[in-house]
């Protein structure tokens, strides 16, 4: 039993054993796993941030054997599993072959240097960045491993470039702006925060008579006042945090100039300025001042009354002339009554008219204000008989500017008018003559009896003023010759057009001649007259028959011309000399209109005298008959001279006169009146023969024997069958009288007469649509 129970003791001792045994390992297999556990799961979150890491590992072993991450891989384009660095490289997928090269020798260096490095290398193919950071690999790895991070720093880099390319903006913008400051007319200057300061451009060194910007910011020296009111006046700017602007005057160059300071504080506690020399306005705004009183005191200078309204229709401006006509108090309309409360004051005082229903007429003269049209003109009968013209001009701003001009002397001058027409008109239906007065625009305005008993016109039909050409057929009925009737119209049409007298000769065909005047009016109407010189007639008719048959025509036409010019010389000259006593006041001063007469006379009578020494000279005939005078004559200058006389006339009529004098015309022994009056006629007949626009030349030249002048236009020229009479005394080609004195056909006959009497020619070219070139040759020395 004994030995049954120690077997069996020795076989329970060894089962508590081994399960106590079996507990211990049980524990310490838990722990282990539990140790297992936690050191996976470190190592699951090692590698989640290693995951999350914007960096990649890659281990290089001392043997150039590598260990790269698999996401490192796919980022660079890899799929086969590289062995070496070498592996890396690649054209399109990997990095660039010399960026690996690089790499190679920076991870060899730190390896043997145990030292950390960093480089970056680029991607083939796709443009981006990776920064490499590599240090020796910690244990257990073996000595000389070494653990590289790569960064993609494609977007950074890009972000890089973007801030260097804003900077080098921004340093160009500052530079462009400093320039522009340095440029800037006007001073400009930059106060530090201690308001001192600290740039100033040219212009604030110019106007404070410094060296340069250096010296003027050393010395501290101020464009206005000392420093304490300069900073003072920064100071007040960056207090209010607005920009300040004050008005006050300096002396800049030597001169005092009135300155606009303007101080502009920065967010940084400085304080930027500039300063505009205004003085140029200041005194335009004094002038603008002076000329407002001026136009005001003007207005109250004026006989006219003149008062403004605003645009509430308060009395906002008035003149002394409006206050005496309105017959209201100065001071009262000084307190700027509303409109509608002067006219009621006007009416008290009898000064509007008078009307049954006053605010309907109230009203209507309050919607001036408001009126579409730019003038509003009334007539104001007022109680006492005055008569008053109202302007009311509405204003842009919704005011009214109302003008008041009394008018009854006006009235009574018009009423005195129409007694004084009564008297004319009975004056002229006395009269022997028969006169019509045909107004400005051609209408029948004023006639006599006997006007309308010579042409047979009804007094009905006159007094509805008919035009002149209307009046053409009626005529044409009375007159021998029916084309005379458009010739009196013609001739009316251009007295008043061209203010000339015109005169002429007609037949009735009841057998009566008249003779009829058309004279220009002062008033711009045309004074028609017809005088009976049947019996004058029936006498110059008989004294033809008496004379020779071998007497020629034209010789008859000269000597009569001839001697009318000689007669026409004596009463001429008492015209001249006693419109010249009346112009120098021998018979008292005269008025304006009066002294306008006079030298309208005056003018005339040269006019005619120099007409008539034309007129003598060509019924000379003869060229040797001609006196002349031998002095030496200028022909450039004489030119000249006829040049700038037609200039005026030439460019009314839109004409070009074209000068070509050159220096070889020298000078000729002869008569310088003749001659200049040669040319002064061809100059007359290319004017008047050349249409509005045309182009005359006048050329001067010459040689060792002869000067020639030459007068050429492109007017209409001359047909071939008149050139044979272009010479002829008193033969007109152009019958047209609006050609004036050219018309009447002695400028060419004149100027060969002259022109051959000094041994010289004229030469004419001309055809029809093309111009006329006339050419005088002057010998230098009388032959």
């Amino acid at each position: 039993m004994s030995a049954l129970a120690t077997t069996g003791f020795i076989a329970a001792a060894l089962a508590a054993l081994w399960i106590l045994l079996a507990g211990a390992l049980s524990i310490v297999a838990a722990r282990r796993m539990r140790d297992a556990s936690t050191i996976l799961s470190a190592a699951r979150s090692l590698q989640n941030l290693v995951e999350l890491s914007p960096a990649r590992p890659l281990v290089v072993r001392p043997d150039s054997t590598i260990e790269a991450d698999a996401r490192l891989l796919r980022e660079i384009g890899i799929e086969k599993p590289p062995r070496t660095l070498s592996d890396l490289a690649g054209s399109d997928n990997g990095l660039l072959a010399e960026d690996v090269d690089m790499l190679a020798k920076s991870v060899g260096e730190a390896a043997l240097s145990s030292s950390r490095f960093q480089c970056q290398v680029r991607v083939g193919g796709s443009g981006r960045v990776l920064d490499v950071r590599g240090a020796p690999a910690p244990a257990p790895e073996p000595p000389g491993t070494m653990l590289l991070w790569l960064f993609d720093t494609s977007s950074a880099e890009a972000e890089r470039s973007k801030l260097a390319q804003r900077l080098e903006q921004a340093e160009a913008a500052l530079d462009a702006l400093t320039r522009l400051i340095e440029a800037a007319p006007f001073p400009m200057w930059y106060r530090g925060p201690d308001l001192s300061l600290g740039l100033v451009n040219s212009a604030f060194v110019e106007a404070v008579e410094g060296r340069d910007a250096a010296d003027v910011i050393a010395r501290s020296s101020e464009l206005i006042g000392d420093v304490n009111e300069a900073q003072s006046s920064a100071m007040a700017a960056l207090e209010s945090g607005k920009p300040t602007s004050r008005k006050q005057a300096a002396i800049v160059r030597g001169e005092r100039r009135m300155l606009q300071i303007v101080n502009v504080p920065l967010p940084t506690g400085a304080v930027a300025g500039f300063a505009l020399d205004v003085q140029d306005l200041e005194e335009a705004r004094g002038e603008l001042a002076r000329q407002v009183q001026s136009q005001r005191d003007l207005v109250d200078r004026m006989t006219a009354g003149a008062a403004q309204f605003d645009s509430d229709r308060n009395l906002d401006f008035f003149n002394g002339p409006f206050a005496a006509m309105a017959g209201l108090d100065g001071d009262w309309l000084s307190e700027r009554p509303e409109f509608d409360r002067v006219l009621e004051r006007m009416r008290e005082h009898n000064r509007v008219p008078e009307t049954r229903d006053f605010p309907t007429w109230k009203a209507e003269r309050r919607e001036w204000f408001t009126s579409p049209l730019e003038v509003i003109e009334e007539d104001w009968m007022l109680p006492g008989g005055d008569h008053w013209r109202v302007v009311g001009q509405p204003l842009p701003d919704g005011g009214l500017r109302l003008f008041l001009e009394d008018r009854t002397e006006q009235a009574r001058l018009a009423s005195a008018r129409d007694t004084l027409l009564r008297v004319r008109s009975a004056t002229f239906d006395n009269l022997f003559e028969a006169v019509g007065v045909f107004a400005s625009d051609g209408r029948l305005y004023l006639w006599n009896r006997r006007f309308s008993q010579v042409w047979g016109l009804d007094e009905e039909w006159l007094a509805e003023h008919p035009r002149v050409d209307e009046m053409v057929p009626a005529l044409a009925r009375k007159l021998v010759n029916p084309t005379a009737a458009a010739q009196i119209r013609e001739m009316v049409r251009k007295t008043i057009s061209d203010r000339e007298p015109a005169n002429g000769r007609i037949t009735l065909t009841d057998g009566r001649h008249f003779e009829f005047a058309a004279v220009p009016l002062p008033d711009g109407n045309a004074l028609f007259t017809l005088v009976d010189v049947t019996d004058s007639t029936r006498i110059e008719a008989a004294l033809r028959e008496r004379a020779t048959a071998l007497e020629q025509a034209d010789r008859v036409k000269t000597d009569f011309v001839a001697n009318m010019s000689y007669e026409l010389r004596t009463p001429l000259t008492s015209i001249g000399g006693f419109a010249e006593m009346l112009a120098e006041g021998y018979a008292g001063t005269l008025t304006p209109a009066a002294s306008d007469y006079v030298a309208a006379i005056l003018e005339s009578v040269a006019r005619l005298s120099k007409l008539i020494d034309d007129v003598l000279d060509l019924t000379h005939g003869d060229s040797a008959a001609i006196v002349l005078e031998r002095e030496r004559v200028d022909i450039a200058g004489l030119c000249k001279m006829a040049v700038e006389k037609f200039e005026p006339r030439t460019k009314a009529k839109g004409q070009k006169l074209l000068p070509d004098i050159a220096e070889s015309s020298g000078t000729v022994v002869g008569d310088a009146r003749r001659l200049r009056e040669s040319i002064e006629h061809l100059l007359e007949n290319a004017a008047a023969y050349t249409e509005r626009g045309g182009k005359i030349s006048a050329k001067a030249w010459g040689d060792e024997e002869q000067a020639y002048v030459q007068i050429s236009d492109n007017g209409p020229g001359i047909a071939k069958k008149d050139l044979p009479r272009v010479f002829n005394r008193f033969d007109r080609i152009n019958h047209d009288p609006s050609r004036g004195e050219a018309a009447l056909g002695l400028g060419l006959p004149l100027a060969r007469q002259f022109v051959e009497a000094h041994g010289g020619k004229v030469d004419l070219v001309s055809s029809k649509s093309k111009g006329t070139t006339v050419t005088l040759t002057i010998p230098r020395a009388p032959r």
